[in-house]
Order: structure tokens, then sequence, then C-alpha cells
């Protein structure tokens, strides 16, 4: 027969354990989307994938960041910017993206935009693109996708 001093040494060692399980379970669920493709067509449906993904959990369950680097700030570039901008081929933040991603973000959706996309192709973030903060800027999105993943987002790649 196991004795209660014995077993407590033993009982006591399972604590920690069963409490990070249990913080663990009230976490909301962390997911990263990348987007680095023009085509407004995929990129419409990629927004439309994070909202199906937010109806699914729960806003309050998710924390979602799309991070966006290359052709993917597109999605944000507004369509008076190309004459000037003469690396990107596409526009795409027109009134029916631009409201979609006012609707994510609504939800706590964070966009984040690559700053050496910016720097590299000449874009202002304040007059080219759509609703982008400075606080919505990260150095490198490759970088911050790694970062993110390293950190326990999920990557989800639409």
């Amino acid at each position: 027969m196991l004795k209660l001093p014995r077993l407590l040494p033993w009982l006591l060692l399972l604590l920690p354990a069963l409490s990070a399980a249990n913080a663990a379970a009230g976490d909301r669920l962390r997911v990263v989307y990348h987007i680095n493709d023009s085509d407004p067509a995929h990129q419409a449906y990629a927004l439309r994938t994070v909202q199906n993904h937010i109806e699914a959990e729960g806003a309050d369950h998710l924390d979602i960041r799309v991070v966006l680097h290359g052709n993917g700030l597109s999605m944000l570039l507004l369509p008076e910017a190309l004459g000037h901008l003469k690396s990107f081929r596409r526009a795409n933040a027109d009134g029916q993206m631009a409201a979609r991603v006012d609707t994510l973000k609504d939800q706590g959706v964070r966009f984040e935009v690559c700053g050496a996309t910016l720097r590299r192709r000449g874009v202002d973030a304040d007059s080219d693109l759509y609703g982008v903060e400075p606080n919505d800027i990260v150095d490198s999105g490759v970088a911050e996708l790694a970062r993110l993943q390293q950190q326990g987002y999920i990557y989800i790649k639409p």
C-alpha cells in the first residue's frame, strides 16, 4: 500500500505539467497566412479563407496575421499608384478588396507588410497602400513568417 508521504512528491511533480496544459487550452489559436501572389482572384480567395476560419473558430479564439510580401503587396496597392510604380502590374485595393480587408481587421486580423519589398520597389506606404499604418510594416516578410512560426503560429498558404 502506498503511503501519502511517498506519493506526495510525485504528485507535486505533475502540478506544473497540469498547469501548463490548462494554460495552453485557454490560449488563442495562432495562425499566419502567407500571401505573395498578385492575382486578385487568388487574393480574394485567401481573404475568404481567413473569414471562413474566423466563422468556424470564432474571432475570440484566434490570433491571425496575414503577411504580404513581393507581389502580394498588390492586395493593398491603390490603383492610382500604378502610374509611378512600374514594378507592379496590378493594384488590387479597389473598394471590394478594401472592404474585405476592413472586415477582417475589425475582427482582429493583423495585416503585416514587408518593409524590404516597400524599399526595393519604391512604395510609399502612406500614399500608395490602403490602410497600412507604421506598426503594420515588418523588416522582412519572409523573416516575419519564420519568426511567427518559431513562436508557434500555424503556417497557411492559401
